[in-house]
């Protein structure tokens, strides 16, 4: 049964080459993308129900011992992000093959998202730092072509900005990766564990801050966000999705995994990480407030979300770190949730700047709920999936006096409410503007006008100015929004799983025991 914890690694990878092979069968390619991560997901809940039986389980690929080998490991933090990640990577392919601005039957799209797929996996599982940078490089590898797939001028613009700063963050980590191994003559992290404590202090010190500054660019924290609002926004709204909600998530679980496994702060909180927590969270929710663009605006609170996360890591308790992981089970359904609420309104309208919109509640109610229930969920509105998890975050900071970043948190969480209302107030109420459906864009609106179409449907303005929305965009969005629902309903068994991946972060005696034997 160990071996069910390369597959959700090995199949994607494996379909990726077969993929290649049908590249003149678009539907061939659609079929097997869509079994292999519907495959994918059940063999995820499959490993969670397993870690949650057996505790955190590992396999040393290709029967090399650790810590010589190479370590898969799932504890109940790996095995909780490998669910949801499977789900949203699903959600979301189902709903790139109804998008119109996909074009997914290109040579590449099918066999690079599966990579990508791939890559989330083994970055999840990876129980070294060197495979934890393969995995990076792989899954930054197809992010590369999906975030410039198109060609358009402004998109390979923005685009070589994220493929720079990409590259200038996994150099700092492949050199973090070669100091560390000079200074302790191992990278696997279990085995790092007990040997970067026996290293001086300033040594120790300033390898951490390397790795934090190495992943918090990947997770966008404060001041290392700035790539981040002006390279998704212009990819295709499935790949913005994607990116949205998982990669920046996959830099936060390397910070936590690395910060709590191998530099922990003797049990206190960090400062540090409390301050970029809190800055992290006010700068990013207060460029969303300044944005006039749906895609840039969500942009801004990705960073701004972030932040609520480090908050977790900072307070380093096991309430804070169950906090933390709670809020990034919550955070990767609802924010690719919003960018694909906000694909659809660009589909049915033809833009996304808010100045341009307006009525939509009436010519579609049904965007509007699809638009409502992530926005509150976004602000933390009781009793959605973000009250959930900031509650736990707000009590984690009580619970040990960090009264001032409780405070930061709960007014971020305000604005967060102001700002989804500003979105609300422009493309939801009034009446349409003049680039609101009906008066101009690609549906360039009449009768029947068709606004986009693809494999899976179209958008429409019908004759009484309806807009009818295409079923295979809607129908990926509906199940992440009931997704981001059943968190909330199931708040209380979700705290106690997360509470026990903490544990383990906290003293990870089981994790190392599981990859070491010792």
């Amino acid at each position: 049964m160990r071996s069910l914890v390369t597959l959700p690694v090995a199949l994607p990878l494996l379909a990726a080459a077969l993929s290649m092979v049908l590249h003149r069968r678009p539907q061939a390619q659609r079929a097997l993308s869509v079994s292999v991560l519907v495959a994918c997901l059940a063999l995820t809940v499959a490993v969670l129900v397993q870690v949650n039986d057996q505790g955190p389980v590992a396999i040393q690929v290709g029967a090399w011992p650790a810590p010589i080998g190479i370590s898969l490991v799932a504890d109940m933090f790996a095995a909780l992000m490998l669910v949801v990640s499977a789900l949203v990577v699903l959600a979301v392919l189902v709903y790139s093959i109804g998008s119109p601005r996909t074009a997914d039957d290109r040579l590449f799209f099918h066999p690079v998202y599966l990579i990508l797929a791939a890559g989330v996996s083994a970055s999840f599982l990876a129980g070294d730092l060197f495979n934890l940078f393969v995995a990076f490089e792989v899954m930054l590898s197809a992010s590369y072509v999906l975030i410039t797939l198109g060609g358009g001028r402004d998109q390979v613009r923005t685009g070589m900005t994220y493929v720079v700063i990409s590259l200038v963050a996994s150099t700092f980590f492949v050199t973090a990766v070669g100091l560390i191994y000079a200074a302790t003559g191992t990278v696997n992290m279990a085995d790092l564990a007990g040997r970067i404590g026996e290293l001086p202090q300033p040594v120790r010190h300033g390898l951490g801050l390397l790795l934090l500054v190495v992943f918090g660019v990947k997770a966008a924290i404060f001041p290392l966000f700035f790539w981040l609002p002006d390279s998704y926004p212009t990819a295709p709204t499935p790949v913005t999705a994607i990116f949205a909600g998982l990669l920046t998530k996959v830099g936060v679980y390397a910070i936590i995994r690395t910060q709590t496994l191998m530099f922990p702060t003797d049990g206190g909180p960090s400062t540090v990480l409390l301050v970029l927590a809190g800055l992290t969270m006010v700068v990013g929710v207060l460029g969303a407030i300044a944005q006039n663009d749906i895609k840039r605006l969500l942009s801004f609170h990705i960073v701004s979300q972030i932040g609520y996360m480090i908050m977790g890591v900072g307070l380093f308790s096991v309430a804070g770190l169950a906090g933390s992981i709670l809020f990034m089970v919550h955070q990767i359904i609802v924010k690719t949730t919003m960018f694909l609420v906000g694909g659809l309104i660009e589909n049915a309208t033809g833009t996304g700047a808010l100045s341009r919109l307006g009525g939509l509640l009436h010519r579609t109610p049904l965007l509007a709920v699809l638009f409502m229930v992530p926005a509150l969920s976004l602000a933390g509105v009781p009793p959605s999936s973000g009250f959930v998890g900031k509650l736990a975050l707000v009590n984690a900071g009580v619970e040990i006096e960090r009264y001032g970043i409780v405070a930061v948190s709960l007014a971020v969480s305000l604005l967060t409410l102001f700002s989804m209302t500003k979105i609300w107030a422009a493309a939801f109420w009034g009446q349409p503007g003049e680039g609101g459906p009906g008066a101009g864009g690609p549906g360039a609106a009449g009768t029947g006008t068709v606004l986009g179409s693809g494999a899976g449907g179209t958008a429409t303005v019908a004759a009484a100015g309806r807009i009818s929305l295409p079923p295979m965009m809607t129908v990926p969005t509906v199940v992440l929004i009931v997704a981001s629902l059943a968190v909330a309903v199931a708040g209380a068994p979700l705290y106690d799983m997360a509470v026990d991946a903490a544990t383990v972060l906290a003293d990870p005696a089981p994790y190392i025991e599981a990859v070491l034997g010792r």
